[in-house]
């Protein structure tokens, strides 16, 4: 795993940032600064967008991922606050920190007297382009595109917002495209990043992997209007000679031992603190989950509680089972209002003598904030993971779309797979974040008794929900495919038996907003909010939660799968 190189990124840094103006009105208006530099190395400015696809989320884990993204999916609790204007900072980084650098990668790619050398270094931007792409459309719908960056170099400031059915295709055909020069073994002398690729140091083959996971990731986002071109993409990508992210080893990874996410500090409890719900609690303690400890902290409970609470006359809340050998892990309720008296145990302890316990297990802090209160880990992303991928393939299997197409293992395969390189990624971030791990070693035997668990392994009963809870328990790291996940599938389901969503009074938003961005463009923001149905500059809780981008129209309520 490399490491980022600070000179790339500043030296990319340098033309991006007189480049592109800073409003984003402007979607790329040139500056005219004479220091900028203007025929600049391409591997810095592939170093530049990879590193700012990572970093720019600083401020998204504070506002957005832990306060409320995770607490919708109810992978947390934590105190309500309302969504402020610091969510969607994904929005304006894409505009300004990850596309002018890779449009321009093909620009000076194609001013260069050997360009057909550098016809893989052109298709891999494609690939990053979709890739945060299809975040900003998840939760704001129609967005600029295929006229985006235009006021670089052709000086128009009013690029349309393309609607989702048409990002879609569009990435769709940029991926196949990629993947097909990616896979051209016959491009000879083919130039290359080194290990200015942060993500992949420019393994080819791992790059058309990762394109066609994120063909599945649009799969499952076009389920609920196409399932048609769900299936027909679906097996598009398991008829690639490549196929999509099939081993730990092809996911994308970021390490940076400078970044600290959660500033300075890096006190990811800014406003609340987070703890486990009682439902994902309940269940990873149930099925004896490896990432329990790798997920929560433990809570306070100390060696002879019960004997404490003897001595000084004090009785234990009736959610705390004192023989349970596990009693160091508790869940709050996802919603505080639906059980007042175990949620006063978020925020204040219990007194047993001179000494005061809390009950609720807090999120790990650590494994998301390696350099918490001076801790020297190092915080590892991996922003599309190997389970994400073969628990995709797996859903797909399992609902019949693979047609007759040859998947290389059943439904039950890739799930065995899914899960193991869930654990084994979680436990790798852990170890490098200096924060609590499950397994030394390859964990093989832990995790062989995890798959065999009856909780966990496929039973031919609920398959499809038990590989949907195994989804959901993956992407706890990633925030926005956990809130996709859960808005696209109606997963965890209200009232199941296996794995139910609690009940909660709360009022959750299906998307985001985009205000108007001023004159030079207000004619096409106004008629993509129209054709959407959208209020223009609507930002309250009621309106957003019942306005929703064109792919979930047809979705369930959160809880109401079937």
């Amino acid at each position: 795993m490399k490491k980022i190189t600070n000179i790339y990124i500043a030296a990319a840094g340098m033309l991006l940032l007189g480049g592109v103006h800073s409003c984003t009105k402007n979607f790329g208006d040139i500056n005219t600064n004479p220091s900028v530099v203007t025929n600049p190395d391409v591997k810095y400015l592939l170093s530049y967008s990879e590193d700012k696809m990572i970093t720019y989320q600083g401020t998204e884990w504070v506002w957005e991922s832990m306060e409320q993204l995770l607490r919708y999916t109810q992978h947390v609790t934590a105190s309500p606050y309302e969504i402020t204007n610091n969510v969607n900072t994904r929005y304006n980084n894409y505009y300004l920190q990850i596309l002018p650098n890779l449009f321009e990668i093909r620009r000076q790619a194609d001013l260069k007297q050997d360009k057909d050398r550098y016809q893989k270094i052109k298709a891999v931007t494609y690939v990053l382009q979709a890739l945060h792409g299809i975040k900003v459309t998840d939760v704001n719908g129609s967005v600029p595109y295929t006229e985006a960056i235009e006021g670089r170099y052709q000086t128009k400031y009013n690029p349309v917002y393309d609607n989702q059915q048409t990002l879609f295709n569009t990435w769709l055909s940029e991926l196949d495209n990629a993947i097909k020069v990616l896979s051209d073994n016959s491009l000879a002398n083919q130039a290359d990043y080194g290990n200015s690729d942060i993500f992949y140091q420019s393994n080819w083959t791992n790059w058309v992997k990762l394109a066609n996971t994120l063909k599945l990731r649009i799969a499952a986002r076009l389920e609920n209007v196409d399932n048609a071109k769900t299936k027909q993409v679906f097996q598009q990508v398991m008829q690639d000679g490549t196929g999509p992210i099939d081993v730990v080893g092809a996911q994308p990874r970021y390490m940076n031992p400078i970044y600290t996410p959660f500033g300075t500090g890096g006190d990811i409890d800014y406003r609340s603190r987070r703890y486990a719900t009682n439902s994902i609690m309940m269940f990873l303690k149930n099925s004896s989950d490896p990432r329990l400890p790798i997920y929560f902290d433990k809570n306070d409970i100390p060696v002879g509680f019960k004997d404490s609470l003897t001595k000084y006359g004090v009785t234990a809340p009736a959610f705390i089972d004192l023989n349970d050998p596990l009693i160091n892990f508790q869940g709050g309720p996802a919603d505080w209002t639906t059980d007042p008296v175990k949620a006063t145990f978020l925020s204040n302890s219990l007194p047993v003598g001179p000494n005061k316990y809390f009950l609720i297990s807090p999120l790990n802090r650590r494994f998301f904030s390696p350099k918490l209160n001076g801790a020297t880990g190092n915080f590892e992303d991996v922003p599309v993971t190997c389970a994400e991928s073969c628990l995709l393939v797996a859903e797909f299997i399992q609902k019949g779309y693979a047609g007759g197409v040859d998947t290389k293992g059943n439904a039950n395969a890739w799930y065995i797979k899914g899960i193991t390189a869930s654990i084994v990624t979680m436990n790798e971030i852990a170890g490098n974040a200096g924060s609590t791990t499950a397994f030394t070693g390859d964990g093989s035997a832990l995790i062989q008794a995890y798959l065999n668990n009856s909780l966990v392994k496929l039973n031919g009963t609920n398959d499809l929900e038990r590989i949907y809870i195994q989804a959901y328990l993956n992407y706890l790291r990633t925030p926005n495919e956990a809130f996709v996940f859960c808005r696209r599938t109606g997963y965890p389901k209200l009232g199941s038996a296996y794995y139910s969503r609690e009940v909660s009074n709360e009022t959750i938003p299906r998307r985001f907003w985009l205000l108007d961005p001023g004159e030079v463009n207000r004619t096409n923001w106004n008629n993509a909010m129209t054709d959407q149905g959208f209020t223009p500059n609507a930002q309250d809780i009621n309106t957003l939660s019942t306005q929703r981008v064109w792919y979930d129209k047809p979705a369930p309520n959160f809880g109401k799968g079937q």
